[in-house]
């Protein structure tokens, strides 16, 4: 028997395992660490980090090892890296709206600044990235530009997940039609639709 079918009788039998550095960029508020927890309980019962509708609520890279994602008789070894939401300004009168208080809005805004040099700093060790948009918006904007353009300088490959599908002004193929060249999954992280598809675009699409 030729020894690529006795490759392939192996991985049916056996299954393929593969390992993924999976980084989750975007926007502030777009669902990252919703989705990063997502993904983390489904599969070790365990959350990544917190989530608010403070911008930035996620200030540091948050990591979550060996997680083992199953999907289409594959199983694929994740470690998770929730990025701060990119921004290019970060004004802590943004944080004041929400009643925080000066002194702490100035802290959050300076956290927030060094979390998106970290995330930046965190592409060279990032195999696939998710790029997580909040399909209710434009997705035609100078951050998201950035993103995928740092990405694609990197030849890092780039999932774009389509978040917040459960709402109603939520609009896939605006996204679709902005940024043609990658692959685009609509989901709702909170929600829990479509995840699997996610699954499946991951294990296609990674390196």
């Amino acid at each position: 028997m030729p020894f690529h079918k006795i490759l392939g009788w192996f991985k049916n039998i056996f299954g393929s395992k593969k390992k993924i550095r999976l980084g989750l960029y975007g926007p502030p508020n777009a669902g990252k660490t919703t989705l990063a927890n997502k993904i983390s309980v489904d599969w070790t019962g365990e959350p990544v980090g917190t989530v608010s509708e403070i911008p930035h609520e996620t200030r540091a890279v948050q990591k979550k090892e060996h997680v083992m994602v199953k999907t289409d008789g594959r199983t694929i070894d994740m470690s998770i890296l929730d990025m701060p939401g990119i921004a290019t300004k970060i004004d802590y009168e943004e944080f004041l709206s929400f009643g925080m208080k000066e002194k702490d809005a100035r802290l959050r805004a300076k956290e927030a600044t060094k979390g998106v040099i970290e995330a930046i700093k965190f592409l060279e060790h990032v195999d696939t990235a998710l790029v997580v948009l909040d399909s209710t918006k434009d997705p035609y904007t100078q951050v998201n530009i950035t993103i995928i353009g740092n990405l694609e300088a990197r030849e890092i490959p780039v999932i774009i997940v389509a978040n917040k599908v459960d709402l109603k002004n939520s609009n896939i193929e605006q996204i679709k039609e902005a940024f043609p060249q990658h692959p685009v999954v609509g989901i709702s992280a909170k929600e829990g639709l479509h995840v699997d598809d996610l699954y499946r675009a991951i294990a296609k699409h990674s390196r």
